[in-house]
């Protein structure tokens, strides 16, 4: 079996996320990645438990090669290395690769058949264009943190970071695309993402909706603003379930199934703005009787009258479900100490992709 990106050679100069993130994805679907890394390594693989797990998740089945490129020699391996590429992915801070001497310019000159893709904190030629950007400064400077959190506190930060692996997408469509194009002209391309521009990108559904209400789009914790219920918390017996049932037709479903059918006719819940005017009010009506149903029997229950119902996880109860499993989303690599780990691996099933596993992650410059 065939993968679709075999032959195709990737060299990464990347830390953290965005970068090893999207060339996992390409090394996943049959490309040969080698990851060069500083003599200390990816800064990640020094920022503890949080930093391992980074390396362990976006590193497997790497070869990693260990240069100091501010030494000749290894520069002069370095280039080596670029001129036989297919693809250059690189995520260092701004500026650095062409102090280097490993700029675009200089990368692509020697190799015109080369696809180049640089991820930057900013846009490239902005005002911020020389500043850090890790993807905390991007879910705060694109407005991800001003939607995010309860009503009345503070912003908050996604619960994990979406700007890096939003980017990372980013960086596999565009290699994707220029590889697409190299194959009909002949000729390399060069990408180049942010991460403050994949945030707002993501957000684009709440750009309509600024447009269409001319309101400012604003936290509101869970529940949507103008439909109810959705996205709604509730409690169970012995967990907490989402709950979506805000079209005429599922509202009607859900009173039936509540046996409050007078939710209907009350002038206060008959329609959309009533239900969110009135939405503490409705979670009470719908709580008081999911309380006292399991989870999983509110889930199964919800489901069959067609509404949208899900059970709250947490990462233990996510590894062992059975759509889960079905799925075969999850995968195993083994860490630079050789122990057997999961970890998510290709987030779509492809024709002619076969399922990988048991991967190893390169200790630093374990490869010659």
């Amino acid at each position: 079996m065939t993968s679709p990106l075999e032959g195709v050679r990737v060299v990464e100069f990347g830390h953290y996320i965005a970068a090893p993130a999207a060339t996992q994805i390409l090394s996943d679907l049959g490309a040969a990645v080698v990851k060069v890394e500083p003599p200390a390594g990816d800064q990640a693989r020094s920022i503890g438990s949080y930093g391992e797990g980074i390396v362990c998740a976006f590193n497997r089945g790497k070869r990693s090669i260990a240069l100091d490129l501010k030494d000749p020699e290894h520069l002069a391996q370095a280039l080596t290395l670029v001129e036989a590429a297919d693809v250059v992915v690189q995520n260092l801070r701004a500026g650095v690769m062409e102090r280097l001497g490993l700029g675009a310019d200089v990368l692509t000159a020697r190799n015109p058949r080369l696809v180049h893709v640089s991820v930057t904190g900013f846009p490239p030629g902005g005002p911020s264009a020389s500043r850090a950007g890790l993807d905390i400064a991007a879910q705060a400077e694109s407005g991800i943190m001003s939607i995010t959190g309860e009503r009345d506190r503070e912003p908050q930060r996604v619960g994990f970071p979406v700007a890096d692996v939003g980017a990372s997408y980013a960086v596999v469509q565009a290699v994707l695309a220029a590889l697409l194009r190299r194959e009909r002209t002949g000729e390399g391309g060069r990408a180049e993402i942010s991460l403050i521009d994949v945030a707002i990108h993501m957000q684009s559904a709440m750009w309509g909706e600024w447009h269409t209400s001319g309101q400012q789009p604003r936290r509101k914790g869970n529940g949507q603003a103008t439909v109810a219920p959705a996205a709604d918390l509730v409690g169970t017996a012995d967990g907490l379930i989402v709950l979506s049932a805000y079209t005429a037709e599922h509202f009607a479903r859900l009173c039936r199934f509540l046996e409050k059918e007078w939710l209907l006719d009350d002038p206060r819940f008959c329609d959309n703005p009533g239900r969110v005017a009135h939405r503490d009010l409705l979670l009470a009506e719908i709580s008081e009787v999911l309380q006292h149903l399991g989870t999983q029997e509110c889930v199964r229950l919800l489901s069959e009258q067609g509404l949208v119902a899900a059970a709250v996880r947490e990462y233990a109860d996510v590894a062992t479900a059975d759509d889960v499993a079905a799925s075969g989303i999850l995968t195993t690599g083994i860490d630079p100490a050789g122990e057997r780990f999961t970890v998510p691996g290709l987030p779509f099933r492809l024709d002619h992709v076969p399922p990988v596993a048991d991967q190893r992650v390169p200790a630093v410059g374990e490869d010659p």
